[in-house]
This record gives structure tokens, C-alpha cells and sequence, in this order.
């Protein structure tokens, strides 16, 4: 099997959110309703130094995150129809819509409450524009649509080797083993917080799906 999965620059990744607009119009979704969300962390503040002078320490980035396509799925394990499943050749995670029934149980179980209802009624999820490669391996439009170009797609393998092993930032964790590799922004360092921690649920009317 080829994993497939991304790489993401948050050195130099400016927020603008293009990956993100470009994979709403590309998969035809609608508010609330995202497959790609950009995080955005930040910290410090006006603080004074000895002499009593005001020092400005305000820092902010980055993170563009999609499903991790994960090597431990949680959706996966929480779908009650088995209609989630990671495909065995790419890694990719999809569920059959044959057998799901849209009771969202993935989503609740995602750490970054990734998987969205659509119109249908039913889960969807990014699979990597795979769904339009006609076979070949997948040219997504979040790592196109990108203008400085802070999104890298591939073989998780080679991107693990040319970028590191770096798969969690902050309160964006690793638990389920995500495909995904970061680069982390030169602020990281000085700690932060989530600034929009509600982007990590997004259910199908913006909220995220209560765990029971």
C-alpha cells in the first residue's frame, strides 16, 4: 500500500485561507460545511519591562488541516453500518453511502470533527480529490489553489523524509495516527492557543456533535 497524505509548511502558510475556499467550491459544499479548515494559534500580549516601557509580545500562525486519512481511524471504528473504511491501497478513509444512514457517529468520534453531512443527509469527507483522478494518483486543489505554496502532497514516506515526523500541533493531536506532517511556525516555540477552537467541530449546523 501507498499512504498517501500532506505536508504543511506553517512557517510560511499567511492564513488566507485559498486551500480552504478552493475545496469548498471543488467538492460543492455549503455554510457550515468544510473539508479543509485553517486553524489559527496565537498568544502573548502588552506586556512592560524593567524600565516600565510597553513590549509587545503578540504572536500568530497558521494550520491548514484536512482529514488525516489516519492509520487508526476513529470514524472508522465508530461507524455503526461499517460504512467507513480505509481503502487498502492509497489509505484513504470514505464511506460506502450505500450503507451509511448519516447519524454523524464519525464525526463525534473525530478528533477534529472532520467528516460533514451534506444534502443527502449523508457523511462526506476529503479523499484527497482521488474521486476525480480516473485512476492516477490524486492532484488535490487545496495544494494548488495554495499562493505560496505551504501545502506539499505524496507518499507519506516521502514527505516524512524530506520534512520530518512533526504530526501535532498543540490541541491539533496525534492520537489516531494522522498522515499528516508539519512544519512548525518559528513562534511555536512560545507556546499559544487555539484562537478558533470551534472550527474543529463543524456539524451539520456548525456545531460539533456532543460524545455521549
Amino acid at each position: 500500500m501507498t499512504q498517501y497524505g500532506f505536508y504543511v509548511n506553517t512557517d510560511i502558510c499567511i492564513g488566507c485561507k485559498a486551500c480552504m475556499t478552493s475545496c469548498f467550491d471543488r467538492n460543492d459544499l455549503e455554510v457550515p460545511q468544510k473539508f479543509r479548515t485553517v486553524f489559527e494559534f496565537g498568544g502573548g500580549a502588552w506586556e512592560t519591562d524593567a524600565d516600565g516601557a510597553f513590549i509587545n509580545t503578540v504572536f500568530c500562525y497558521y494550520v491548514s488541516v484536512t482529514c488525516g486519512q489516519c492509520e487508526s481511524p476513529s470514524c472508522v471504528e465508530a461507524c455503526p453500518t461499517d460504512a467507513m473504511r480505509k481503502d487498502p491501497e492509497t489509505g484513504i478513509v470514505d464511506n460506502d453511502k450505500g450503507a451509511c444512514v448519516g447519524c454523524m457517529s464519525c464525526e463525534a468520534a473525530c478528533p477534529y470533527g472532520h467528516p460533514a453531512r451534506m444534502a443527502d443527509g449523508l457523511s462526506h469527507k476529503c479523499v484527497m480529490c482521488a474521486d476525480l483522478a480516473e485512476g492516477g494518483v490524486p492532484d488535490p486543489t487545496c495544494v494548488k489553489a495554495c499562493p505560496v505554496r505551504a501545502i506539499e502532497f505524496g507518499p507519506i514516506e516521502d514527505l516524512r523524509a524530506a520534512h520530518g515526523e512533526v504530526d501535532a500541533l498543540g490541541e491539533l493531536t496525534n492520537e489516531t495516527g494522522p498522515n499528516v506532517v508539519f512544519n512548525p511556525h518559528r513562534s511555536s516555540g512560545r507556546g499559544g492557543a487555539l484562537m478558533n477552537p470551534a472550527e474543529i467541530g463543524h456539524g451539520a449546523n456548525g456545531k460539533r456533535p456532543q460524545r455521549e
